[in-house]
């Protein structure tokens, strides 16, 4: 790679390592209130993992805006700043700002309202950090005839320095005096005790031999490292212990928290303790020297608070944190980056490699020659295998999506002033990250008018009975091999006669038309449509969910809507796992293949006598088993010319809750599908979702189901239930039919 290539691609892992940081911060942003220190941690993290990594490229303007969250996060962290709800949506308004900078180092220009943005900014947040928000100051020192130990071991800023010099101290030369009058360019003595229990008696005193001891209260901001210098001349010629105060005590857990993982493993706990301020380079020596020397076999954190150098639970929280950074380290090392353009060549020759190999099976079995045959079933298999490995490289937790509208819930409810709780399920359910990247726009639409629309406001709801508090929720679970995704609220619901009324004003329906409570909802998804009275900048002026619709339909997914007055409103979004290689179910309609997914399969029946006596109708009803169902004929719906043979086949299929038979020629059982896309000539076919290569080279259509059980609903409910019972030979289901022979 040439320098600027390897400068490229360096520039491209830092800017989605960034944007992963980013996702992490608003998402500890956004729960920041709740006074959770890991989280804030997790914050802090964040913001200065960006800002270490814009500076190892050079990429000032991120550094120092950056600079300037981290640092007002610090300070909470420490407890000088308050955690407000304005303060909140400040970060959160940074958070974007750090965003649009990003974009920025992405190549994208800047205009001079957004640059200056960065300047309004660093201002509220220079203001927020200056403002009367601060942690009390520390009380005032008490005189030193009155103050004892305790008082000012309690003070916040007052550490407590323990010295003892030893006798040779006189003999190398060296006055204890001169490093106690010292002490006070640090801060301020508030007392000194002169510790007597070593002074020997009158008459056995060596004038050349030391014997004072000392414990001094030091108020000062000073670190432990700068304390501990005042005696560095003397270090081998006194015992020093230093006791941080409360304040220094909450800080150096707060940086032991937000701290990363150290280079050496077995130093790590001293490296966590040293960083965090609570241990100084020359104790860390002196701990392992003695550890090494004394007794290999004894923890380093158990050494240290025996002798008294970290308080006990400052090394509880290292210790702690040490083991999760280890745990997470393992995490990480079992992840690994690929480029997406990477997987979706390995699912597209995946996809070429499935054609091949019904190719060779078709040749196979028209040789019929037997160790062919099953050497390609078993090529087939570890076909299967690797189609099945690669797809699931694609799926990703939609909870990483669901996680994105805490943001939207969080903005929108302080728009409209409302009180909404978000509720989250089946967060762990996968999907195809190019599908995931394509529901979040039709999502965005239905969680806006949820808030918009759906949930009233606190006084309305009061006034009906309910919590002031609206509820809203996102579910997602699997379901006959496809994805379900719900949008629930328990708003106000809709209003059938507003819509339908509106509806007829639109020419969208007539008065006299009789319409399902179910028909008079997917109203809703007309284009234009809209019962809003004023429009917002949220919602209201009569796009999005036509949109939405169109959007799912092209995800070959359907998308439904339920609603019960003064109870709330459900939307369910259906789609396919998948959008590359699916199981299919082929069946043959006057020479021409056609596929569906084999997971809408029901089962396959012989035709019933009333699919005789349809005559040249597309559509009619059967008796399956008592159950009335809807059938179409798949000829007669898509136009093939030609007499169809005298014995035909039904295939069940199901889209929701809704079964429907689908008349056919021939079954040809179960099929790898590649899905292909149909050309801008085929796009006005409704029904057709794609197409598939066979082994022959021959195309096969591939079915939309859910669009044919909606068609073939609705012709069926017009007509009349057929008398009589199918007596019908039930045949095997989809799953255990026989692949027929061309």
């Amino acid at each position: 790679m040439t320098e600027d290539e390897i400068i490229e691609a360096s520039r491209a892992t830092f800017l989605e390592e960034a944007r992963d940081m980013l996702a992490q911060l608003e998402s500890s942003l956004l729960v920041l209130a709740e006074g959770d220190a890991e989280v804030l941690n997790a914050a802090f993290r964040a913001a200065h993992t960006i800002k270490g990594s814009a500076g190892l490229f050079g990429y000032d303007r991120v550094v120092s805006f950056t600079h300037e969250v981290e640092t007002l996060l610090d300070l909470v962290r420490e407890g000088r700043c308050a955690i407000t709800d304005p303060m909140v949506t400040l970060l959160l308004e940074c958070r974007d700002q750090i965003g649009r900078l990003l974009d920025e180092v992405a190549g994208t220009d800047l205009s001079e309202d957004n640059r200056g943005e960065s300047a309004r900014l660093v201002a509220m947040l220079k203001r927020t950090m200056g403002r009367g928000e601060a942690a009390p100051a520390p009380a005032p020192a008490q005189p030193a005839a009155a103050a004892s130990e305790k008082t000012a071991e309690d003070t916040d800023s007052t550490w407590m320095v323990h010295v003892r010099f030893k006798p040779q101290t006189y003999l190398n030369g060296f006055d204890p005096m001169s490093f106690l009058r010292y002490l006070p360019t640090l801060g301020d003595v508030v007392h000194m005790t002169t510790r007597l229990d070593e002074v020997p008696a009158l008459d056995q005193i060596d004038a050349e031999q030391c014997h004072l001891a000392f414990t001094i209260a030091l108020r000062t901001g000073a670190s432990k490292a700068a304390i501990e210098a005042v005696f560095e001349f003397v270090a081998d010629d006194c015992e020093l212990r230093l006791e941080p105060p409360l304040a220094s005590r909450q800080s150096m857990l707060a940086v032991i928290a937000g701290s990363d993982a150290s280079s050496d493993p077995a130093a790590r706990l001293g490296a966590l303790l040293v960083q965090a301020g609570a241990l100084t380079p020359n104790e860390l020596d002196k701990a392992v020297n003695e550890q090494r020397d004394g007794d290999p076999g004894r923890r380093l954190g158990e050494l240290l608070v025996d002798r008294h150098a970290v308080p006990a639970e400052v090394v509880e929280a290292a210790a702690g944190q040490q083991q999760r950074l280890r745990e997470r380290k393992g995490e990480e090392s079992r992840f690994v980056r690929v480029p997406a353009e990477k997987l979706d060549a390995l699912i597209a020759l995946i996809g070429e490699l499935v054609i091949a190999g019904s190719g060779a099976q078709l040749a196979a079995r028209e040789a019929a020659h037997s160790g062919v045959i099953e050497a390609t079933s078993r090529i087939a298999d570890l076909v299967e295998h690797a189609r099945d490995g690669a797809l699931k490289l694609r799926m990703v937790p939609i909870g990483e999506t669901f996680a994105r509208f805490k943001r939207v819930v969080h903005d929108v409810t302080r728009q409209l002033g409302k009180e909404v709780e978000l509720v989250i399920s089946g967060g762990d359910a996968e999907l195809d990250k190019a599908m995931v990247e394509q529901i979040v726009d039709p999502l965005t639409h239905l969680v806006r008018n949820a808030l918009d629309h759906g949930l009233e406001p606190p006084a309305e709801r009061t006034a009906g009975g309910k919590k002031a508090f609206g509820r809203l929720g996102l579910h997602a679970h699997h379901e006959s091999g496809a994805i379900v995704i719900e949008v629930s609220d328990d708003g106000r619901g809709l209003n059938r006669q507003r819509i339908l009324a509106k509806a007829i004003e639109r020419g969208l329906a007539v008065a006299e038309q009789v319409l399902s409570d179910a028909e008079v909802l997917q109203l809703i998804f007309e284009p234009g449509f809209s019962t809003a009275e004023k429009v917002t900048d949220i919602s209201g002026r009569g796009v999005g969910m036509d949109v939405v619709r169109r959007n799912i339909e092209s995800l070959r997914g359907s998308v439904t809507l339920a609603s019960q007055p003064g109870r709330g409103s459900t939307v369910q979004i259906r789609l396919p796992l998948t959008l590359a290689i699916i199981d299919g179910f082929m069946v043959q309609v006057q020479g021409a293949a056609f596929v569906m997914p084999l997971d809408v399969v029901v089962e396959c029946i012989e035709s019933p006598p009333e699919g005789l006596r349809m005559g040249e109708a597309v559509s009619g009803c059967f008796d399956l088993r008592g159950e009335v169902l809807p059938m179409l004929s798949l000829q007669r719906h898509l136009q093939i010319a030609g007499t169809p043979p005298e014995r035909q086949s039904v295939v069940v299929v199901r889209a929701g809750t809704q079964k429907v038979g689908l008349l056919v020629d021939r079954l040809l059982g179960e099929h790898q599908t590649v899905i292909k896309p149909l050309g801008r000539l085929f796009t006005h076919l409704r029904g057709v979702a794609g197409s598939s290569i066979l082994g022959s080279g021959a195309v096969a259509l591939i079915l939309d189901i859910p669009v044919l059980t909606t068609m073939a609903a609705r012709s069926g409910a017009a007509l009349p239930a057929v008398p009589g019972a199918a007596h019908s030979t039930h045949r095997p289901t989809a799953r255990q039919t026989p692949v027929a022979t061309a």
